[in-house]
C-alpha cells in the first residue's frame, strides 16, 4: 500500500527495455519517498521473470502466470492491474508509453478515476501549494512532459487521486542495475479472481511482427539531420560519415515531413529518444520537440549554419557553415588520423 508500482511488458520471455528502465527511475522514486517498489508482470510461461527483475531494485514482483494471458490483450490485462491496483493501492503507477502501456493506462485510469499523464519525459518527487486556498501537498510525483505541440516543458501534479498514473518514453531514464544479488518477494496472482468470460470475447486467430529494421535507440553514435540538410540527396553525406564513424542516421520532424529520412529513424518528442555517447546534429535547428529526444547524449556537436539555432545553446562543440563542405572534411581528417 502506498507504494511504487511500475508494470514490466513481457515479449517472448523477455522483460523490455522500457520497463527495466521505469523500475530503475522507480527505485529512485522509491527510495525518495520511502516505500517500497513494486512490479507487476502478466503473461505465460514467466517461471524464472523474477532473475530479469530483482537486480534493478524491485522489492516485490507481482506475477499472473496464466497461458491465456499471453499474448498480450487489453481486457484481461487490464481486468487484472485493476484488481491488483485496487488490492495494493499504489501511491505511484508507472508504464511504458509504449503501444501496449499506451492501450492499457487510460483503461486504468477511467476504471480508478484517477490522473493520467501521457509521454512523460522526466519524473520528480516534490511539493505543491494550492494558490486559491494555501493547502500544501507533499511529496507529490512531478510528471514533466513537453506540451503545446513541443513548445513548452509542462509539470503535471495529480494532487487529489491515487495512484498517480504516468507513462513515460521509451529511452528517457537511465537503466541502472542496483545489484546482481538483489533479492525480494514474489506474490502469485490469482488471475481467476479479477477474470471472467467477457475478458476473452476476443480471440488472437494470428499474430504477426514485424521487427524493426533500424535500432537508433541502443546507438553509441548517432548522425542526425533536420531540414537545413536542404535534401534527401544531401542525406547521402550524414549517411558516409556514420558509415566511417561506425554509427546510425537520424533526422528531426522536420527533415522526416520533408521527405528526407524516413520516420523509423526520427529523433524527437514524437519519435525515438536517443542518448548516445556522441550526436552529430546537422542543419538541425535544435527546437525543444527534438531536444527532448537527444539532449542526454554524452557528447552533442552541432554543424549549423546559423550561429543563432538553437541546438547551439546545449552542443559541447559548434561547427559554423556548410554541412556539404565541413562533412567531407571531417571524414578526410577522421580517416588520416586513424590510420
Amino acid at each position: 500500500m502506498d507504494n511504487v508500482f511500475v508494470y514490466c511488458e513481457i515479449e517472448e520471455g523477455q522483460v523490455a527495455e522500457v520497463s527495466l528502465e521505469l523500475l530503475s527511475k522507480g527505485r529512485s522514486l522509491a527510495d525518495r519517498l520511502g516505500c517500497s517498489l513494486e512490479a507487476a508482470v502478466i503473461g505465460a510461461g514467466l517461471k524464472g521473470i523474477e532473475k530479469q527483475i530483482f537486480p534493478y531494485g524491485a522489492d516485490v514482483i507481482h506475477i499472473a502466470d496464466d497461458k491465456r494471458l499471453y499474448p498480450y490483450q487489453t481486457l484481461p490485462h487490464s481486468a487484472i492491474l485493476n484488481g491488483l491496483f485496487r488490492e495494493e493501492k499504489p501511491r505511484i503507477g508507472l508504464l511504458g508509453a509504449t503501444s501496449v502501456g499506451r492501450d492499457l493506462a487510460p483503461r486504468i485510469a477511467s476504471a480508478l478515476k484517477c490522473g493520467l499523464t501521457a509521454d512523460c519525459t522526466a519524473l520528480e518527487i516534490g511539493d505543491h501549494t494550492e494558490n486559491k486556498t494555501g493547502k500544501e501537498y507533499r511529496d507529490l510525483l512531478y510528471q514533466i512532459r513537453p506540451a503545446f505541440g513541443g513548445n513548452i516543458i509542462a509539470t503535471i501534479i495529480n494532487p487529489e487521486t491515487r495512484p498517480q498514473l504516468a507513462t513515460v518514453r521509451e529511452g528517457v531514464m537511465k537503466k541502472e542495475i542496483c545489484a546482481q544479488d538483489c533479492k525480494g518477494r514474489v506474490k502469485t496472482i490469482d488471475s481467476d479472481k479479477w477474470l471472467g468470460d467477457d475478458d476473452f470475447v476476443v480471440k488472437i486467430i494470428e499474430r504477426h511482427i514485424e521487427q524493426s529494421k533500424v535500432n537508433i535507440k541502443s546507438a553509441g553514435i548517432i548522425v542526425a539531420g533536420g531540414y537545413g540538410v536542404g535534401s534527401k540527396e544531401n542525406f547521402r553525406h550524414l549517411y558516409d560519415l556514420a558509415g566511417v564513424l561506425g554509427g546510425e542516421v537520424a533526422g528531426s520532424r522536420a527533415a522526416v515531413d520533408g521527405g528526407f529520412i524516413e520516420h523509423e529513424r526520427q529523433v524527437g518528442q514524437t519519435g525515438v529518444t536517443v542518448r548516445p555517447r556522441l550526436y552529430i546534429a546537422c542543419g538541425i535547428s535544435g527546437q525543444i520537440q527534438h531536444r527532448a529526444g537527444m539532449d542526454q547524449s554524452s557528447i552533442i556537436i552541432s554543424i549549423n549554419n546559423d550561429p543563432d539555432a538553437p541546438i547551439n545553446q546545449i552542443a559541447d562543440y559548434t561547427i559554423i557553415g556548410d554541412l556539404t563542405d565541413i562533412i567531407p572534411k571531417m571524414i578526410k581528417y577522421y580517416q588520416k588520423n586513424t590510420k
